[in-house]
């Protein structure tokens, strides 16, 4: 069995407190350069592919230097999913071992930034997509549309955008913005609708078809070692097994991985978590 990619939490641990973020009680921890050489060496006959993000903010790693070296060495290719908060500081280690891509969400800013600050934290962020473009795709991230019109603060980012970048507005017309928009060689922008996590105490709906990439695309890894059907479980409500302790081809092959994936293969959830899941 293969897969497109496999998430693998490095840290649930984040320097943003965002309204829209996953609410985890998981208790917050990093994994040790120890733990993640061993799951790289238990999921490379599964995949190429490797994205440092379920929960947690990356960069935040206390040995992202090691994270990012031991992949390398194992020839995975590397995506990151950042806040962009600390990507100056950290500049130097990803252009030693440069990510596949990184995505920087901008998003999250609104909550987490003084509104005057926005402009410098714009401009670093692009002066860090300039410097790494050559080794690594950036994407930039506005995945917060509540509807198809642009928010006052989408509208202020494009400004932004357009100002440092020296271009036209006319780049950011409503058409493009929702399609995605190439700004400069590798460097990206892109947007989203508000994804809303799942609500465990919502009602299940019984007649929603639902299909799903979990355990078909990808699985994710928790930082505890927990393997989970999808990146969307991050507390480990569809808990497999772990990746210190098990399997991975057994837990793969279970009863549970495989209803699951059955069910999503017919266009039925089979888990309460799945049919209370607003991802298709």
């Amino acid at each position: 069995m293969k897969f497109k990619k496999i998430y693998i939490e490095i840290t649930n641990a984040c320097n943003f407190n965002c309204s829209f973020c996953y609410p985890s009680k998981r208790a917050k921890r990093a994994l040790t350069v120890e733990e993640f050489r061993f799951i790289c060496e238990k999921i490379k006959p599964f995949t190429a592919y490797i994205y440092l993000h379920v929960m947690g903010e990356p960069l935040l790693h206390p040995q992202l230097e090691e994270i990012l070296r031991i992949a390398n060495q194992q020839g995975f290719q590397v995506n990151i999913t950042t806040n962009g908060s600390l990507v100056s500081k950290q500049q130097g280690v990803l252009q030693k071992y440069p990510p596949r891509q990184i995505n920087v969400s901008l998003h999250d800013l609104e909550e987490n930034i003084p509104p005057e600050s926005l402009p410098e934290f714009i401009r670093g962020t692009l002066q860090f997509a300039h410097s790494v473009a050559d080794t690594t795709y950036i994407n930039l991230r506005l995945w917060n549309r509540v509807d198809d019109t642009l928010s006052e603060f989408n509208q202020r980012c494009l400004s932004l955008l357009a100002k440092e970048l020296d271009l036209d507005m006319s780049v950011f017309s409503k058409e493009n913005f929702l399609k995605g928009i190439h700004l400069r060689k590798h460097i990206y922008l892109q947007s989203a609708a508000r994804f809303d996590w799942p609500d465990t105490e919502a009602t299940p709906s019984e007649t929603d078809a639902k299909t799903c990439y979990a355990l078909k695309d990808h699985i994710a890894i928790l930082s505890d070692g927990t393997i989970v059907p999808c990146c969307i479980d991050a507390d480990a409500h569809l808990r497999l097994g772990n990746i210190f302790t098990d399997d991975l081809r057994e837990v793969l092959h279970t009863k549970k991985a495989l209803l699951i994936k059955e069910g999503f293969a017919n266009k039925v959830a089979i888990e309460n978590f799945c049919r209370v899941c607003g991802f298709r």
